[in-house]
């Protein structure tokens, strides 16, 4: 996995920016706003209407604001769970208009359904991928495993389609095919992780609460 790696290059290269952002009081959350609503847009502005090139150009940008976001939360003295909800809606916000554009292009104007299908799958593999990792953290698992995570997923599909937009052939097919294997891999391996560390432990329900119609149990003090 890149996510680890990929994080800490980008921290090093962020780390003057980040410096100047908290010293003029520049809030985490902007930054991701910024890079969410950027991303979207370039996505739908450029992606959706072909421009295939500079739209990869430009949502690579404004991701490398989702590594910001969270170096500059870091230096103002910690994140909020806020901005942790906000982060984790802004990915998935930015992830779907990515794939959403390749859709609507190819769909339309680009004429190939089997990029189309691809991205689609793609799509729901992201989520699932995502889904998987927090119900199972909700139920105090961990879920920090497999071969493509959303930086693996974000270089493939914008490699694919600024290559594409440069005249490449296939570039975009090629990148989708592998991402929709890795993708359906790494939900396997995080059920994989998930029963295995579940095994043998019950599911806590709260207790139902008493009916109000109900009658007093015997020998309760009123």
């Amino acid at each position: 996995m890149l996510g680890a790696n990929a994080r800490a290059a980008v921290g090093r290269f962020w780390a003057p920016v980040v410096a100047r952002l908290a010293k003029a009081g520049v809030t985490p959350d902007a930054v991701t706003l910024v890079g969410t609503l950027g991303a979207v847009g370039g996505s739908v502005g450029l992606i959706a209407t072909g421009q295939l090139f500079w739209g990869a150009f430009t949502v690579t940008v404004f991701v490398l604001l989702d590594m910001l976001d969270g170096a500059l939360a870091r230096a103002r003295g910690g994140g909020s769970v806020f901005g942790a909800v906000l982060d984790s809606t802004g990915d998935r916000a930015a992830d779907a208009a990515i794939f959403g554009a390749l859709v609507w292009w190819f769909s339309g104007a680009g004429d190939d359904r089997l990029i189309v299908l691809l991205a689609l799958l793609c799509l729901v593999l992201g989520v699932l991928t995502s889904y998987v990792k927090a119900r199972a953290e909700g139920m105090g698992l961990s879920c920090d495993v497999g071969i493509v995570e959303r930086p693996e997923r974000l270089i493939l599909v914008l490699v694919g389609t600024g290559f594409t937009g440069l005249g490449i052939p296939f570039a975009l097919h090629v990148a989708l095919w592998l991402l929709t294997v890795g993708s359906a891999v790494t939900v396997a391996q995080r059920f994989v992780a998930v029963r295995r560390q579940a095994r043998g432990r019950a599911l806590l329900t709260p207790p139902a609460p008493p009916s109000p119609t109900s009658p007093p149990s015997q020998g309760r003090v009123p």
